[in-house]
Order: structure tokens, then sequence, then C-alpha cells
């Protein structure tokens, strides 16, 4: 090896270059990939297990048990330090693979970085076909890693080392580029990391990525200023990139400038605080009625940060004021023109900033003021109604958990939560006191994200108390991290509702003209309809087994007892609750688009889609 150069295999070289990358954003700089998720297996025990173990000083491993489950852990890490950090991904070939690609494509929808390293064939063909190899008759270099091609944000498979180097650099860009960020995969065949290189001294050396933050274009700003002036009924609309972009702190002082309302997305929330008298709570489908009532009527819509999904415009039924107008404030232009917007393409906080400094004197009328914080005001009476509960000693509702929780939690506690009833409830009830208290995973809406990705966020924020809500569907799709919880020490706290079925996808059933058929946890009749007694599954002794300390609450009062205790503990915890099935959460105050059957013989179906060709000839395309 001479001066200049340093033999390592390719493995080994690429876990070197990660432990030397880092972000600076504002002066605060970061390591880039800060660790390295793990299930060892054919395809990546040699290379890329050796290169960790040869590295362990730089390069800090978890072990994981489920694939998809690591990148959810990765996705709840880099989101809770605001995508200025990730954490890389090692799976072996084949289904060790595959199982990656639920989430990268959460990850990528939600615009959060996270590096994928799944092995892959001999790159030589020297042994083929290869255990776990899909063969494809007419092309040859395809391999079940293709499947990551359409969900990752950048993709290449790394089929010589010298070409690691161009590509590192390239996943490194994306990565931390907040307009491009999302799943990167680096597809690495099983020879290729085990083949030694001598590689240049400069690809080691420390490498700082600059997370800009872009300014608006002067003649983008002067007509979004100008829109905002003649506007008499303005709407904020936060969402995710609020947070990304640490503009909490600008939307809160253009807000009080200029006394224009904020009504958040899933990803949105906690951009004001909820006590805040221009906080409105969620828009659309599981919006707040003072949310939904004033986008029903608001004449421009100034979008921060948000991708416009059909929950926050109610499938295009939302927004119907005849002269509704939308001025979007994006990093990306993708994002930006949407809704046939004007555009303010730029960093959140940097925009709002130069707009509030452009708009100083302007300010909404106060009649336009008092009509928000009175709506609001009676939307927090719905709350407290939802929350409270006449009898300490009776079965808690599901809104009542959250009262329950409402009053455990600190200022600074994470509450996770990804999919069921619980994000309609959370959307609407939750009272979120600091930016990264609520952390819902609405993008992709994926069903077992919550363990994972709340012992990413305890990684991330240490000392911080986690809570990931769960109800008994996402619990059996993956509790199997509740072991590396236990393993790595982390304190997290699983609140595991109980309600014997899919509560969210019932009602949804119900409401379509599916009756509910197969969303209840019953014995199936003879007939083939599920029915009789909830099944004799005991979800409370699971967690238990994999090495939770587990309180079981009956009653509100119970409840109450454990979540203090859970909190207090330093031991991952589980709080079990079986809840009164009967909805006590304000009923959708918007619509949401889900088909009906056009013709059916079953008066539900018949019903159903009468009320859909209602609804459906409501929807508007902004143009």
């Amino acid at each position: 090896m001479s001066a200049r150069t340093r033999r390592l295999t390719t493995a080994q070289a690429l876990v070197r270059f990660l432990s030397a990358q880092y972000t600076e954003r504002d002066g605060v700089r970061r390591r880039l990939i800060a660790g390295t998720w793990g299930i060892f297996g054919h395809g990546n025990v040699a290379g890329v297990g050796q290169a960790l173990v040869e590295y362990a000083d730089v390069m800090p491993f978890h072990q994981g048990r489920n694939e998809q489950s690591m990148v959810h852990a990765a996705v709840g890490y880099a989101r809770q330090l605001n995508r200025l950090s990730a954490q890389a991904v090692t799976t072996s070939i084949g289904p060790g693979a595959t199982n990656l690609v639920t989430g990268a494509a959460l990850a990528t929808i939600n615009r959060l970085p996270v590096l994928l390293l799944p092995g892959d064939y001999f790159a030589t063909h020297s042994a083929d076909p290869l255990l776990q190899q899909l063969e494809h008759p007419v092309e040859a270099d395809v391999s079940v890693n293709d499947t990551l091609r359409p969900v990752s944000r950048y993709f290449d498979r790394i089929t010589r080392p010298e070409a690691l180097i161009p590509s590192a650099l390239q996943a490194m860009r994306v990565l931390a580029d907040p307009a491009e960020t999302g799943a990167v995969t680096l597809a690495l065949p099983q020879d290729v990391q085990a083949e030694a290189y001598d590689w240049p001294e400069e690809f080691f050396a420390e490498r700082v990525w600059s997370v800009r933050r872009p300014a608006p274009d002067p003649a983008e700003l002067s007509a979004a200023v100008a829109a905002i002036r003649s506007a008499a009924r303005p709407l904020i609309v936060a969402g995710g990139g609020v947070h990304h972009s640490e503009a909490e702190a600008a939307l809160k002082a253009f807000v009080e400038a200029t006394g224009i309302p904020v009504a958040s997305t899933q990803a949105g929330k906690g951009a004001l605080r909820h006590d805040h008298p221009a906080d409105l709570g969620g828009i659309g489908h599981t919006g707040t009625a003072v949310s939904d009532d004033l986008a029903r009527t608001a004449d421009l819509v100034i979008g921060v940060g948000t991708r416009y999904t059909d929950f926050t415009t109610a499938s295009g039924t939302l927004f119907q004021n005849p002269d509704v107008r939308f001025l979007n404030l994006n990093i990306t232009g993708f994002d930006a023109h949407k809704q046939a917007a004007r555009t303010l393409v730029c960093d959140a906080r940097a925009g709002l900033e130069l707009l509030r400094e452009a708009l100083a004197g302007h300010r909404v009328e106060a009649s336009y003021e008092a009509e928000y914080r009175a709506g609001k005001e009676r939307w927090d009476e719905v709350v407290e109604a939802a929350y409270r509960a006449a009898d300490e000693n009776a079965v808690p509702t599901q809104t009542q958990v959250l009262g329950a929780l409402d009053a455990a939690v600190g200022d600074d506690d994470v509450v996770i939560n990804a999919a069921g009833s619980l994000p309609g409830d959370l959307h609407k009830l939750w009272r979120s006191r600091s930016p990264r208290q609520y952390h819902l995973e609405y993008g992709y809406s994926c069903m077992g994200y919550e363990i994972p990705a709340g012992i990413g966020v305890q990684q991330a924020a240490p000392g911080t108390p986690v809570w990931a809500l769960v109800g008994d569907g996402t619990y059996l799709m993956m509790p199997t991290e509740i072991v590396t919880a236990v393993q790595e020490g982390l304190p997290l706290n699983i609140v595991l509702i109980q309600n014997h079925g899919y509560a969210s996808i019932g009602g949804l059933s119900e409401e379509t003209g599916g009756e509910r058929f197969g969303t209840a946890y019953r014995f199936r009749a003879a007939d083939g309809t599920f029915t009789g007694a909830p099944l004799p599954v005991d979800l409370a002794a699971n967690a238990a087994s994999l090495g939770m300390d587990v309180l079981r609450a009956k009653t509100v009062r119970e409840l109450r007892e454990a979540l203090a205790a859970a909190r207090a503990s330093d031991r991952p915890t589980c709080v079990y609750v079986e809840t009164d099935p009967a909805p006590t959460a304000p009923p959708a105050e918007a619509w949401w688009d889900v088909p009906v059957a056009e013709t059916a013989s079953r008066e539900a179906a018949v019903e159903a889609r009468e009320r859909y060709d209602r609804q459906v000839a409501t929807r508007r395309r902004h143009l």
C-alpha cells in the first residue's frame, strides 16, 4: 500500500467512508450515518458483516429482528433529528432484501433519509443460479433488489470496487439534500463486497454536506406578498416541511405578525403549540371542525411544506370557495406547484422570515381573528368532552385513553402512531405541546411502524419518554422489535389498545357497504361469517414474553396509574388496556374518497353508493 492509497475490501471501504460523512446546518454538525442496523445472512455476513466488526469503533451497530422494522427504526431516528442524521440498514440477499421494500417506500413517501445496503448476487456470475436468486429468462442483470428502484431516490448496484467511489458520493448527496432525500439503495454483490482494492486516501477524508436553506426568488416573493395582502380569509396549512426546516419559531412569528390562522396536516401537527390562539388543529378528513369550516371559505390557502394528500384536501372536496387560490411555500418545485398554486420554492424557515419582513404592518381583519378564535374555543370543549371520564372505575374508551395519556406526558414526550383508528382520533384531539411531540407516520400509514420507530426516536433523543401507541391489529403485524428495545436497554413505552379487530377499516367497511366483513378478530362460523366471542389471544402476555414489563389496566383509574408508572420506569414497559368499543371520537368533518361498488344487490352497498355519488359530485379540480 502506497502513502496515497489504502488496500481494503469494498465493504471495509464503504464502512470507513460512511463513518467520515457529516451534515451541517446553521453551524451545527452531525454524523450523516450515525449507525448501521443489520440482520446477517447469505450475502452480507462475510462482507459488510466482517467490515462492521473490523470498524466497530467508528460505526455503531444495532441488531434488528425484521428487515422492514429496521428501516422503520432508521426512519424514526431521522425524523426525530429533522433529517440531519440518518442510519444505514444492511440485509442478506433474497427475502432479506425484499423485506426492505415497504420500509423504503415509507421513507421516500415521507421524504425521510435512510441508506439501504442489501446484499446481491455474484457480479461475476461465477455461481449461477445462486441460493435465493431470481432467474430472469431475458435480463440476466436483474435481481430481487430491482424491486427497490421505484421506492428509492437513488439506486445503484456496485459491480466493481472502484464504482463505489462515485456512487457513494451520490448517495450522500441525495441523503443530505432536503429536496431530494428519501431511501437510497446501494446493492452490494457479495463477491464485490469481499474484493480488495487500492482506495485513494481522499475517499476516507472527513466530508461535510451542507444542508442548504435556499431563499425564494425575489419575483416569486413579491407575487406571494401581493397575494397575501389581497386575501380576506387566508389560511395556512402547515406540513411536515415546517418541522424538517426547524421553522416552528418562524411560523409563530409570522402568525403573530399577520394574524393568519394555522391548520396542520398529520406531519405538520405541532408546528404551533396547541394553545396558541391561531392553532386550529388538524385539517381535512381527520381535521377539526374549526379548521375544515375555515378551509371551505378560505380565499387563499398558504401551504407550507405540505404534499396535499387526499386526507388533507378531503379528496378534492374541502376548499370550496369559488375564488380560492393557493400559495405554496415548499423546498421542492414538485410539491410547490400542486393545486395550480402560486409558488414560493424555498426553505420553509427562510421563506417565512422573508414573508414576515415584506408584510410588515399587514394583518387580517379583527372580525376574522375573532371568528376563528371562537371556533377554536368551541373545539376545545369537544376535546375536553372526548377526554373526560365520568366514571374513573369504568372501562375506558379510546378517546379516554388519549385523555389519560395527555395528562401523563410532559411537554417533550414523543407520541408515535401510524395506522388504524388512532390517527383520526389523534389528529382531531391531541394537544401538541412541542414540535416533535406528535409523531404520526401518515404518508404511508404503515401498520407495524410504531414500535421500531419508537426505538429510533429513543436512540435519537436519549432520556426523552417515548410512547408507541398501537392497536391490536398493528401490534400483531410487527411486535418483534420489542426484543431489540430490551437488548439495547431502551425504556420504550408501548400503549397497547385491544379492541379485538381492525376498528378503522371496520368502520370504513360499514360506510362503504362492506358490512364490516373480515375486520373483527372472531371465530369463523360454519357459514363463513366471523361471529361469536373474541379470540383467546393474550397480547399482554406476548409482550411480557418478549422481555417487556407489562402493566394491565382495566379501568380509567388503573390506566392513569399505569401510565404514570410506565413514564417513571427505566425499563421497556407496555401498558395494556381493553377499551369500550363504543365510538366516542367526533365524527369526520370532511369526506374521503373510497370508491363504492357501482352496482350491488345488498342494501348496505346500494345505500353507500348513493352517499358516494352525492359526495363525489362536490369534488373540484383547482386549475
